[in-house]
């Protein structure tokens, strides 16, 4: 429908909504440099998107203003659209945290791996210990390795009452 609506403008109009589009995705496009691939493809087809639905929402002079900030705003939504796909490595690394802190000896790891981007990483506890409180708690490493780079970590969790482990730091 919105194409469709672009198709029905003067040529002038025409020409005027297509370049806002194209110049608000293409500074989308420059902010989205330190994104990974998935949140910067979903900020160009989110900034297209918005732009073209704009269009069909502005009238007169104000058209220009609707398709830049339908831009914008498709944009930021794409982009978050595209970070939660990336957030599939996170629950990977979370799950194998919660079972490593629950059930590995210390000293012995655990391994995830995310079979779509081949992003992986480890967790191995390397102490365990109560605190005053009561609280069963754990020292551990971890280490991510995404597109050949490896980031090493340690960090300390301590077990809820749920029976879910909470990282302190």
């Amino acid at each position: 429908m919105s194409s469709l609506h672009i198709a029905k403008m003067p040529p002038i109009r025409k020409l005027a909504t297509l370049a806002a589009i194209a110049i608000t995705s293409l500074g989308l496009i420059a902010c989205a440099e330190n994104q990974g691939p998935k949140e910067r493809g979903g900020t160009v087809i989110g900034a297209i998107a918005g732009g073209l639905l704009g269009s069909t929402i502005g009238k007169g002079s104000g058209k220009v203003i609707a398709v830049g900030i339908g831009a914008v705003l498709g944009g930021l939504v794409g982009s978050e659209i595209g970070k939660s796909l990336d957030r599939a490595d996170q629950a990977y690394m979370s799950r194998t945290t919660q079972q490593s802190l629950e059930s590995q000896r210390t000293g012995q790891a655990s391994t995830w791996r995310n079979p779509d981007n081949r992003h992986s990483g480890t967790v191995t506890p390397t102490r365990t210990y109560r605190r005053e409180s009561g609280e069963h708690c754990r020292e551990f490493q971890q280490t991510v390795t995404i597109d050949g780079r490896t980031e090493r970590a340690h960090g300390t969790a301590c077990r809820q009452s749920d029976g879910s482990w909470k990282i302190m730091n």
